[in-house]
């Protein structure tokens, strides 16, 4: 899963004059240190090139596997417009999801899980085979989906106060990886039509009050949530039955004192309007 980070890090090793803003084990260390107490921590690769960030990335989850559990997927970060503008990116930003870090649906979290506790909208495709790898279109990847589900990702944006949050760092960091919360699966039986649905759907963020935080359409993300798998394959990422894909937040993220005590997402318009829930606890 990890092979194409892995051999990143190969070649920054062996060219330490263009990756020199690859993070050092010392680095690594420091930062795991922070993420497993929670507290605020230093960024990683600040000033380096994309290649220095998906280095340090590949170093990073190889120290987190033994708290995080293996890598089981991928995510895309970054997938709206104003999200891009915000960071100052040109594109999306692509990370790394965890086996420890999925919960299931009406699960309740203590707050704060992390050192800057967030919470957003997603949308998780479960990978059916490989052959996803060579799909083009939309259809093509959901014909290699075995189904969708409803995601609330709870990241963690990590770093201190001061420290500089670009989409270099962003990555370096894993995209905030922390952990999610998983709805029901909503299997894909005609993938035209469900690549439409997924586009059309209304995606609704609802607090614990029952007021709405996020209203968004699937083409918010990327104009069709499905794009961010031909994103990521597009940036040489290699996907296998099994693998989840986060797709990115249909919106702004909240920190979760702004969530009432906790929050539901609803897909209206995919079969069964499905939906996801998570309390958060003191």
């Amino acid at each position: 899963m990890l092979k194409p980070l892995f051999a990143a890090c190969a070649v920054a090793f062996a060219a330490p004059a263009a990756w020199a803003a690859c993070a050092t084990d010392a680095e690594i260390a420091a930062f795991v240190g922070s993420y497993t107490s929670r507290t605020p921590a230093k960024a990683l690769s600040p000033g380096g090139s994309m290649a220095d960030a998906l280095c340090s990335q590949a170093k990073l989850a190889a120290a987190l596997t033994p708290h995080m559990g293996p890598v089981t997927g991928y995510k895309a970060g970054l997938t709206s417009r104003p999200a891009q503008e915000r960071f100052g990116a040109g594109e999306p930003v692509q990370g790394l999801l965890y086996e420890n870090m999925m919960l299931d649906t009406g699960a309740t979290v203590k707050v704060p899980w992390g050192a800057v506790p967030m919470v957003e909208a997603d949308l998780v495709l479960v990978v059916k085979d490989a052959g996803i790898n060579t799909a083009g279109t939309p259809e093509e990847v959901l014909a290699h989906t075995a189904a969708i589900r409803p995601f609330i990702e709870l990241p963690d944006l990590a770093l201190a106060k001061g420290e500089p949050i670009t989409p270099v760092t962003i990555t370096a960091m894993g995209v905030g990886a922390r952990l999610g919360v998983l709805g029901p699966l909503v299997p894909v039986e005609d993938p035209a039509a469900m690549a439409r649905m997924l586009e059309e759907m209304d995606v609704t963020m609802h607090d614990g009050a029952g007021d709405v935080l996020v209203q968004a359409p699937g083409r918010a993300v990327l104009g069709n949530p499905v794009n961010s798998v031909l994103w990521l394959r597009s940036k040489g990422v290699f996907f296998k039955a099994g693998d989840l894909i986060s797709v990115g937040s249909f919106g702004p993220l909240f920190p979760p004192q702004k969530t009432s005590g906790g929050v539901r997402v609803i897909y209206k318009g995919l079969p069964g309007n499905p939906s996801v829930s998570a309390s958060f606890a003191d």
